[in-house]
């Protein structure tokens, strides 16, 4: 098992650096206004009563300067479950240094371990960098699903 010494399980103190992290991917992709986590939110999401989020780090010197946040989902064609990355970041200033394969590593290394099938995310249309590494890991890309999401007054007004 390939191993990284820069990449861990995230930790209670890590939580203030993760949710910069969050709020850095948010401005990468063109959405800071939409960004509103809070480091109590994601607290309680990672170590509260009932975790169902997850989070590796990749640490350089002591300084978190990357993060990969996930949570399981199921296939029920497979029947059992797989992760979910829901955020992957390094910080540009680290890119190129492994440190995104290694954080990707350890997930599917979390996948190999746990009899987990699928390690899948999302990646913008736009971002051909990422794009372009996630093709040199050998992922393939889902083409033909379309995402869709319900949120605030749509997802109000169903729910009513």
């Amino acid at each position: 098992m390939h191993t990284d010494d820069r990449i861990r399980r995230a930790d209670p103190a890590d939580i203030p650096a993760i949710v910069d992290l969050v709020y850095a991917l948010a401005e990468y992709e063109r959405e800071p206004a939409a960004c509103r986590l809070t480091a109590g939110q994601l607290e309680t999401a990672l170590f509260g009563p009932s975790p169902a989020v997850f989070c590796h780090v990749a640490e350089l010197d002591g300084e978190v300067v990357g993060c990969a946040l996930w949570f399981l989902n199921f296939s029920t064609w497979r029947g059992v479950h797989g992760i979910y990355l829901e955020d992957l970041f390094v910080r540009p200033e680290h890119r190129g240094s492994g440190l995104g394969k290694s954080l990707l590593t350890a997930l599917a290394q979390e996948c190999v371990h746990n009899g987990y099938e699928r390690l899948e995310w999302s990646v913008l249309d736009w971002n051909t960098p990422a794009i372009d590494f996630y093709r040199a890991l050998g992922a393939t890309p889902q083409t033909e699903w379309t995402t869709f999401r319900l949120t605030d007054a749509g997802l109000k007004a169903l729910g009513s």
